[in-house]
């Protein structure tokens, strides 16, 4: 089976920049997949990513070393199941919140004996290779969204749950959840301390924490911390980053003639 290297990269103590991907395109997918990103995680619950559109970007993600990874609209088996059938090999599951939550995510992504995966790799079978099935269990990536106070109630019964690789934080939820101004990178002091917390009990526990970021610069600090994999930035906001730039350098310049729309 093809390795995850992801599962590489942490284990040489490495962090993995994520990429988002929030459009439903298989031409921006490739495009983002070919500037260098370590993953890229093709987003089915905030994105406007449908399943229809899911197929053409693992596979333009697949013309690259990229890692495909794919955060599910929910906690549902259906769409775990279909999401790894097509080739992904990370999931990313929002609002885990108990460690039944955490027991159902890990039976759902995982063959028997260690969960209840109903066997169809179609395309993974072609993305992993034709021994997908026998090493899916130890290649495929689960990571258990960690945004609600109650999953913090919870926190060490959901680590503590076998078969579970790694967290995810979304800060935004998380601050909500506690009383805070939801916001990326400058955290009121209790969603900060909750990060805190979450990142060393994953440790503690031998799990990968990672976090969604509005910055390099506060992705950076989060790597320093000890995240293992940070998102930084979606397609949606960096094209229009981009876009509002040359906007904004346009407007700035001279016009070399009366008219010239600048």
């Amino acid at each position: 089976m093809r390795p995850n290297r992801l599962r590489s990269l942490w284990q040489s103590g490495g962090a993995a920049v994520n990429g988002w991907l929030a459009i439903p395109n298989s031409f921006s997918a490739e495009t983002m997949a070919h500037q260098g990103w370590d993953t890229l995680t093709i987003d089915m619950q905030h994105g406007l990513v449908d399943e229809g559109a899911l197929l053409p970007m693992l596979q333009a993600i697949s013309t690259t070393t990229t890692v495909p990874v794919v955060r599910v609209p929910w906690l549902a088996p259906g769409i775990l199941m279909k999401a790894l059938d097509a080739g992904a090999y990370g999931v990313i599951c929002p609002m885990v919140n108990t460690r039944d939550d955490a027991e159902k995510l890990v039976a759902w992504t995982h063959y028997a004996p260690r969960g209840v995966r109903s066997f169809g790799p179609v395309r993974a079978n072609l993305y992993g290779g034709a021994d997908y099935a026998q090493h899916a269990n130890d290649t495929i990536v689960t990571f258990a969204m960690i945004e609600t106070a109650q999953a913090l109630d919870n926190l060490e019964d959901i680590l503590s749950v076998p078969g579970l690789d790694a967290v995810y934080i979304g800060p935004s939820d998380l601050s909500l959840s506690l009383g805070c101004t939801p916001t990326f990178d400058d955290v009121d002091p209790p969603a900060a301390e909750a990060i805190a917390h979450i990142l060393a009990r994953a440790k503690a526990h031998g799990l990968v924490a990672g976090i969604h970021n509005g910055s390099t610069a506060a992705a950076l600090k989060r790597i320093a911390m000890g995240f293992q994999f940070v998102t930084v930035g979606s397609d949606a906001r960096l094209l229009a980053a981009g876009a509002q730039q040359v906007v904004r350098d346009m407007r700035g310049a001279q016009p070399t003639a009366p008219g010239s729309g600048y």
